[in-house]
C-alpha cells in the first residue's frame, strides 16, 4: 500500500507517521521552506527527509477569503500547483492521499480528485478551515478531532477521531513526570515549527531579568527574514556565563523530546494553534498564550479561550504586549502557578489513540477495496 501525505500541517503528519506500518510506502508533499520566498529550509523538509520519505516540494498560491492585491498573484500560483501535484501523483500513483487542511492541501486533493485517487481529510480545528470545507465535498472520509466541527461537514462522512498527536509526547511525558522534574523554576517557549517573531521579540527584550530567576528554552524558528535565532544567539554569547547556562536556544525542538520538556517545565509560552492546544490539555501544562491576531476566522483566540475557560492559561493579546506587560504577566502567573489546574475533566484518551484510529481507517478502506492486507507495492 502506498500513501501520499500532504504537509503543511507537519505535527499530525508526524503523528500519523508514528503508527503507519513499516510495509506501507510513503510519500510526501509538503513546503521545503519556511515562509514563502525565504530561504530557510522548513522543519517538514528536514523532518521527512531524515526519515528517508520521497518529498515533492510544492509551490502554491493559498486561496484567498477577500479580494485584495495579494489574490491575482496567488491565482496564478494555485494554477501551478495544481499541475505540480498531478505531476508528482501521476508518478507515483498512491493508493490513498491523506490532507491535514491548509492551504497546500486544496491543490493535491484536487489533483487527486482529477486522477481518481481517494482522499482522506482531517481537521484540527475546533470549527473547519477553509480548505478542508472544500475538500469534504469530494473527500472519502473526514476525520474530525472535536465534535464542534461536525457541523460544517457531510455527516455520512465524518469519522471522530480525535486530534493525532505524537506517541512520543505521551510517553516521554510520562517517563519525565514519574522521574521527576528539575528543581528550578523552568519555562518553555515555543513559536511553533515556523517560530514567532513577535514572542522573539518579546523574549529579547526581557531576556537578562528573566534568566536570572528562570531556567529558559526557546525555540525560535528559522525564518531567515527575521533573523531571530542569529541575533539571539548574539546576545546570548554576550551574557555572563552564569546566564548563558540557563538559557537553551534552538531552531527546532526534536519532536521527540516535547514530551520531555512539557514535563520539565514549569510554563510554556506560545501561539495557540490547536495542536499546541491538545498538547497543553494532555499535559495540563500552565500557559501564557500570545495568539496569532491574524489568523483565519480568530481561531487561535477561540483556543486561547477554550484553555482559559479550562482553568490552563492566561491570554496576553499581541496587539497589547510591551516588553514589560509579557514580564509581568509570567511573573503573576509563576507566583500563582497551583492554581492553573484544569478545572474540567476532559477525556483526553481519544486524541491518544487518534492516530492509530486513523491507519486503521485507511487499513480498511485498502482492504474493501482490493480484497487484501496492505503491503508494500514495488515501484512500476
Amino acid at each position: 500500500m502506498k500513501i501520499c501525505i500532504i504537509g503543511g500541517h507537519l505535527a499530525p503528519a508526524l503523528a500519523l507517521l508514528d503508527y503507519v506500518p513499516r510495509e506501507w510506502d510513503v510519500v510526501f508533499i509538503g513546503r521545503k521552506h519556511v515562509f514563502e520566498g525565504d530561504v530557510g529550509v522548513s522543519l517538514e523538509y528536514q523532518t521527512i527527509t531524515t526519515k528517508g520519505i520521497t518529498f515533492y516540494p510544492l509551490i502554491t498560491g493559498r486561496l484567498q477569503r477577500k479580494l485584495t492585491r495579494r489574490t491575482f498573484g496567488s491565482l496564478p500560483k494555485i494554477s501551478r500547483g495544481y499541475m505540480q501535484s498531478l505531476i508528482f501523483l501521476r508518478k507515483e500513483n498512491p493508493d490513498v492521499v491523506v490532507g491535514f487542511g491548509g492551504y497546500l492541501s486544496l491543490t493535491v486533493a484536487l489533483a487527486a480528485r482529477t486522477l481518481g485517487i481517494p482522499v482522506v481529510i482531517h481537521e484540527q480545528t475546533l470549527q473547519a478551515g477553509l480548505a478542508n470545507r472544500i475538500i469534504g465535498r469530494f473527500a472519502k472520509h473526514i476525520c474530525i478531532s472535536w465534535e464542534s466541527s461536525r457541523k460544517y461537514f457531510p455527516k455520512k462522512k465524518i469519522v471522530l477521531t480525535g486530534n493525532l498527536l505524537r506517541k512520543a509526547l505521551s510517553e516521554s511525558f510520562t517517563e519525565t513526570k514519574k522521574n521527576g522534574k528539575t528543581k528550578e523554576m523552568q519555562i518553555y517557549i515555543t513559536g511553533g515549527s515556523a517560530g514567532a517573531h513577535a514572542i522573539n521579540l518579546l523574549v529579547e527584550q526581557s531576556l537578562p531579568r528573566l534568566l536570572e530567576k528562570y531556567i529558559l528554552i526557546h525555540q525560535t524558528g528559522d525564518a531567515v527574514e527575521f533573523g531571530d535565532y542569529a541575533r539571539l544567539s548574539v546576545q546570548r554569547s554576550l551574557l555572563p556565563d552564569k546566564l548563558q547556562k540557563r538559557y537553551l536556544l534552538t531552531k527546532f525542538i526534536d519532536p521527540t523530546d516535547v514530551g520531555k520538556i512539557y514535563a520539565e517545565s514549569d510554563l510554556v509560552i506560545g501561539r495557540s494553534g490547536v495542536n499546541t492546544m491538545t498538547e497543553l490539555l494532555i499535559t495540563h501544562k500552565p500557559c501564557l498564550l500570545i495568539p496569532i491576531p491574524h489568523g483565519q476566522r480568530n481561531e487561535q483566540m477561540d483556543n486561547a479561550i477554550f484553555l482559559k475557560d479550562q482553568g490552563l492559561a492566561t491570554i496576553l493579546p499581541q496587539e497589547f504586549a510591551t516588553a514589560e506587560s509579557f514580564y509581568q504577566a509570567i511573573e503573576d502567573m509563576i507566583e500563582k502557578l497551583d492554581q492553573f489546574v484544569a478545572k474540567k475533566n476532559l477525556d483526553m484518551s481519544l486524541h491518544l489513540h487518534a492516530a492509530e484510529h486513523l491507519v486503521q481507517l485507511l487499513q480498511s478502506d485498502y482492504e474493501k477495496e482490493t480484497g487484501e492486507k496492505p503491503q508494500t507495492r514495488t515501484k512500476e
